[in-house]
């Protein structure tokens, strides 16, 4: 039995649930209230994705219609978003970089966490907002100071799709370029729509695609990465305490407006990304004043608190 975790409801009242599908693929919705508040660091750390198993198994979890409910982000507000940069060969040569030796690391406020379909502000004075297709790690037991790959795997509770949307003029050109200024907007990380157990995927093998008015940007697969998740989770465990809960996005293939072949993201585009066996998600896009992108950011901030 495959399962998928979500969040259902309008923003600030989201409720844990859970996706069971069969071998024939058909699909029943279960609520988790019984088991948890939430899908969060407690959650995941208390083993919560094999006690699903076990009460699923038992038939001890009510079975609930998910139809007219919003579907937000599949992992409460995070302690931490951490992000992989310019970890596709392609897409740092399109980038005009090298690729790395190391990981490149940067951070992403947690109150950029949005839903997967929610609308999405452009920002007010943007002018290069670009959409970044991402496996995202979301890790369920703490990592310190790990001394090897496999018990890095071992702290990797699932994955999800994520978008990485980034302003390029503020991340990148002059002195005052920076990444954080770039990819801290509001609503700037769409996660979800489902959280997938690491047990129940082959990360290291899917296909990642993005879509722009129905016309394909991105297309890659993750065995493109140069470094694979547990990796990841390793070396930045020598520099920081991952906590269960946490969102490691890991960083998008070639095919980003950056490289010059497409335009970037103006108001009234809606962008498709979706990853293989992780779902899909869908935003269409507004131009922002400061009064609305505010106003996003506050139902981002909402959104991650059931």
């Amino acid at each position: 039995m495959t399962l998928k975790f979500a969040r259902l409801g309008t923003a600030g009242n989201e409720q844990p649930a859970v996706i069971a599908q069969d071998a024939d693929g058909t699909e029943k919705y279960f609520s988790l209230t019984a088991l948890t508040n939430d899908i969060d660091g407690g959650f995941l750390a208390s083993d919560g994705i094999e006690r699903t198993r076990e009460a699923l198994n038992k038939g001890e979890l009510p079975e609930i219609s998910p139809e007219g409910l919003r579907i937000g982000a599949p992992v409460a507000r995070p302690g931490a978003v951490v992000a992989i940069g310019l970890n596709y060969t392609a897409h740092a040569a399109e980038s005009g970089a090298t690729p790395p030796e190391v990981p490149v690391v940067f951070l992403k406020p947690t109150n950029t966490i949005s839903g997967p379909f929610d609308a999405a502000p452009i920002p007010p004075s943007s002018t290069k907002y670009d959409w970044e297709v991402e496996l995202a790690i979301v890790i369920g037991q703490e990592a310190s100071y790990l001394s090897i790959v496999t018990e890095a795997a071992a702290c990797i509770a699932g994955y999800a799709v994520a978008n990485d949307l980034s302003e390029r003029e503020y991340q990148i050109p002059g002195a005052a370029g920076q990444w954080t200024k770039g990819k801290s907007l509001p609503g700037s990380t769409p996660l979800g729509p489902w959280l997938v157990p690491a047990n129940d995927i082959d990360a290291g093998n899917l296909r990642l695609q993005t879509l722009v008015n129905g016309e394909p940007r991105q297309d890659s697969n993750t065995s493109d990465m140069i470094f694979e998740p547990a990796t990841i989770v390793h070396h930045l465990s020598q520099y920081m305490v991952l906590e269960p809960g946490d969102v490691i996005i890991t960083g998008t293939p070639e095919g980003v407006a950056l490289s010059g072949r497409f335009p970037f993201i103006q108001p009234g585009d809606v962008v498709e990304l979706e990853i293989e066996g992780l779902g899909r998600q869908r935003q269409e896009y507004f131009q922002a004043n400061a009064a609305q992108a505010g106003a996003a950011q506050a139902v981002s901030l909402a959104g991650t608190h059931a």
